[in-house]
């Protein structure tokens, strides 16, 4: 154990090698004529997102952004990643260099870089290529050995985000971590974090650094099951309304309040100083999106045993909810996605990996 924990900086040095060799840190360039594969991808390039992959029902289009060129990423549990440069969709898959087709957060740095979090690590796309990041799965040796081991083999990155200084947060299946633009390092690790509530920080569905700047977690399934967990800048805390540890979504609005998506026990407001439940409808699912409008949009209720939703989609302007369903042309499946593009569409992401976009008047099945 002593032996492992002084090669600690060996491996930091070694991270940082795998960078600097690969090409991190450098501005993404949209020249590709010196990248024949990359090429070869976009003359195939398809008008809907087409599966390859063998993903069944139960998969998602779990995640996505748009970047600062106007592309729109989309990762899933199972057919890799997905670009739509507004009228073709590129995939790429574990043999472009992924290192796994689940997909579960996408990141774009501020250099342009973007960042794949999946079930094996997190990889990187500079616009020529995807390559690994390694992030050191190893973990200081205490006693608590449930816990702290001496290599984690729970690599998945659930989460990621990039804060106001720059510096880049991963929700990992064995803790946070952090880049700092040298190398990664264990969250909690740093001795200076005040932590009375001795969380563990597992299983971060999502992180939002707020209009304050205050880090607030989502702790997911177990083992995780902390509830909403915040850092002020020096110590974490855990709150858990109605009891409830798995929360599986935040979201702020443009007043501020930010909104959780539990699992068990419904959603939650937070204007600041206190929590409240949120049941002005029965039969929504989470907060899946707060739109630049204000509106906050929810899944619907996922049937029991199935992948399909109870009722579709709702939006909700603060006052009123409105309903849209397969009778307007949205998916039977179960939303388990959405974003704002900034033209104002909504792009809608369901099992079975299915997209749809949403322009303010009609729905768009961009799937098979």
């Amino acid at each position: 154990m002593t032996n492992n924990y002084f090669l600690k900086p060996i491996y930091a040095l070694l991270v940082t090698f795998v960078f600097l060799t690969s090409g991190y840190g450098q501005t993404r360039t949209n020249s590709l004529t010196d990248n024949q594969t990359e090429s070869k991808r976009i003359s195939v390039g398809q008008s809907k997102l087409v599966k390859t992959q063998g993903s069944t029902k139960s998969d998602n289009v779990w995640c996505g952004l748009q970047d600062n060129e106007g592309n729109l990423w989309f990762g899933t549990t199972g057919e890799g990643v997905y670009r739509f440069d507004g009228k073709l969709f590129t995939q790429f898959t574990k043999k472009d260099g992924l290192s796994s087709n689940s997909v579960y957060s996408i990141l774009e740095e501020k250099s342009g870089n973007i960042w794949f979090g999946t079930t094996d690590g997190v990889c990187c796309y500079n616009g020529k290529s995807i390559f690994p990041l390694s992030i050191p799965f190893y973990i200081r040796p205490v006693t608590d050995n449930n816990y702290y081991t001496e290599r984690s083999t729970e690599n998945t990155v659930w989460s990621m985000l990039q804060d106001k200084s720059g510096k880049i947060w991963l929700g990992t299946a064995d803790g946070v971590y952090c880049y700092n633009g040298f190398n990664f390092n264990r969250f909690l690790d740093n001795d200076g974090v005040i932590n009375k509530d001795s969380l563990r920080l597992k299983m971060i569905d999502c992180i939002l650094e707020d209009k304050s700047g205050n880090i607030w977690f989502a702790s997911g399934m177990p083992p995780g099951e902390e509830g909403i967990c915040c850092y002020d800048g020096k110590s974490i805390s855990s709150y858990k309304p109605n009891g409830d540890g798995w929360i599986r979504y935040i979201k702020q609005d443009k007043n501020g309040n930010l909104w959780f998506g539990g699992r068990l026990h419904g959603n939650f407001i937070y204007d600041g100083k206190n929590f409240t439940n949120f049941t002005q409808k029965v039969g929504i699912g989470n907060p899946v999106l707060a739109d630049k409008h204000g509106n906050i949009w929810f899944s619907g209720e996922e049937k029991q045993s199935s992948v399909e939703s109870e009722g579709g989609i709702w939006c909700y302007d603060g006052h009123t909810f409105k309903n849209y369903n397969t009778s307007d042309g949205m998916s039977k499946y179960f939303v388990w996605f959405m974003l704002e593009d900034r033209t104002g569409n909504i792009w809608i992401g369901t099992r079975n990996t299915g997209l749809y976009k949403y322009d303010g008047i009609t729905f768009t099945n961009y799937s098979e």
